[in-house]
């Protein structure tokens, strides 16, 4: 079943790379007395994702901060060293925190999970954002399959 609007986010392990090495944290502490602009996107290093999502996300940071958001939180079916390079080679520095997801357990407990095996890519995570207000889903643009119209950044700051 997919996660909908005023559902709590599931309790799940996820990780991100530091400088140093790799952290897991569970989704409940992440989320915890935040609210988060939380997107999520089929890979990393993909075209549209390159090209537009997570940069529209990285120019508007400021702007979705002085809305009053805590974090900014880009999620992929990505290992940890596979985000931190891509949040690197995007230059998103502290702006947005780059979520791995490595097994898709927080996309499959969210109902998020797309099946891309006919394109070699296994199963990803469907392209949406979402406004998380303490760990609860206070608005969900879900994109349809091939998409990218309701999930950037621009969209996200109207809906603030």
């Amino acid at each position: 079943m997919t996660i909908q609007v005023g559902d709590k986010l599931p309790s799940i392990e996820v990780q991100y790379k530091t400088e140093d090495n790799v952290q897991t944290i569970n989704t409940d502490d992440l989320f915890a007395d935040k609210k988060v602009v939380l997107f999520a996107l089929p890979g990393a290093f993909t075209p549209t994702c390159s090209a537009a999502h997570l940069p529209g996300y990285v120019v508007n940071a400021d702007r979705l901060f002085d809305k009053g958001v805590d974090l900014i939180a880009c999620l992929s079916i990505n290992d940890a060293h596979v985000m931190q390079a891509w949040g690197e080679q995007q230059n998103v520095d502290d702006r947005v925190m780059m979520i791995a997801d490595g097994n898709g357990d927080f996309t499959h407990a969210i109902g998020m999970e797309i099946d891309r095996r006919s394109v070699g890519m296994g199963i990803r995570s469907q392209r949406y954002a979402m406004i998380v207000k303490n760990g609860v889903v206070e608005q969900l643009n879900l994109e349809a399959p091939g998409a990218f119209e309701i999930s950037d950044a621009e969209t996200m700051l109207q809906g603030l």
